[in-house]
């Protein structure tokens, strides 16, 4: 079985060692969007992991399951698995195995339906706050998302994802902000929405929540709250300017500490104000194709170590 207990090896070293260096690296902050993809990369790689070992257990556990995955093989594929021989911790592997994934099916379902629900409820609360005119709901179809104006003194900008996205702003931001910072403000508030944010943020809350006792997922959920807001920032300054990002930042914010649609204490605007005044310069690119390519390299180990032994069996 050494293909299975190589997984299970990778898989636990992937989700102790990995996440502790991409919290120490200093370039995360530089680069949002590119640290989204190598946390995304690194945990489907350990999703990887538990599903190929997920097979290779069941397959030693059950062989009937194991005729049908080695059908039409080439001589010699199937022993070099070892699995004939195992079927005692095939059965226990792939038991348990098969419970973590069944809580973390659970786990992403309930997670979908809390957040179809709460933005179900949001969506009507806004509809009965600031009701849409036929025409206007006719003229909207063919845009991507539409902009909402709430009655309300206190200055806010939100975004509602979805198939019928909204974007919100109050009467307060409007006479708060200049022209520039409220087009920033949007501009932050569109690439949530645009780039599906909420789905990534979904399906990180459901790991953590159907695995609490595992680091990488709790560490994937709280990297992805904070480096979301990031990328959105970076959106709104490339458009606008990192100073005119900064100021409706501070403008925004100057009583909730809290800038953008994410939940109170998951970002907070004093260090994304001065991370945007300070304007660093982003990496290189072959700096950012070679932590790309590492990245990608980690999924690719899991599904090589698991042919690996069939290759092997054919030289």
């Amino acid at each position: 079985m050494p293909a299975l207990i190589g997984l299970l090896l990778l898989g636990l070293l992937l989700s102790t060692v990995a996440p502790r260096l991409l919290a120490r690296a200093r370039w995360v902050e530089r680069e949002p969007v590119l640290a989204l993809l190598v946390w995304q990369c690194l945990v489907v790689a350990v999703l990887l992991c538990c599903v190929l070992s997920l097979l290779l257990a069941a397959s030693a556990a059950l062989p009937e399951l194991r005729a049908l995955v080695f059908a039409g093989a080439p001589h010699g594929v199937e022993a070099a698995y070892g699995l004939q021989d195992a079927e005692g911790w095939g059965r226990l592997c792939a038991a348990v195995l098969a419970a973590g994934g069944l809580q973390t099916a659970f786990a992403l379902t309930r997670e979908v339906r809390t957040a179809k629900a709460v933005r179900d409820r949001r969506h009507a609360q806004l509809t009965s706050r600031a009701p849409e005119l036929p025409e206007a709901i006719a003229a909207a179809r063919n845009r991507r998302e539409r902009l909402v104006v709430l009655e309300s003194v206190r200055p806010e900008a939100w975004s509602l994802p979805g198939p019928d996205s909204r974007l919100v702003v109050t009467t307060g931001a409007l006479q708060q902000l200049t022209d520039r910072e409220l087009a920033a403000v949007l501009s932050h508030e569109r690439g949530h929405v645009r780039a599906r944010h909420h789905w990534l943020q979904q399906a990180s809350q459901a790991l953590a929540s159907g695995f609490p006792g595992v680091g990488v997922f709790s560490a994937f959920r709280d990297q992805v709250a904070e480096l979301v807001e990031l990328a959105a920032d970076d959106r709104a300054a490339r458009r606008h300017g990192r100073h005119t990002t900064a100021l409706a930042l501070a403008e925004i914010n100057l009583d909730r500490g809290v800038f953008g649609s994410c939940p109170p204490g998951l970002a907070q605007s004093p260090r994304r104000v001065d991370r945007l005044l300070a304007g660093r310069p982003r990496l290189s690119v072959p700096h950012r194709l070679r932590l790309t390519l590492v990245a990608l390299a980690a999924p690719a180990a899991a599904v090589l170590l698991a042919v690996a032994p069939g290759l092997v069996s054919q030289f």
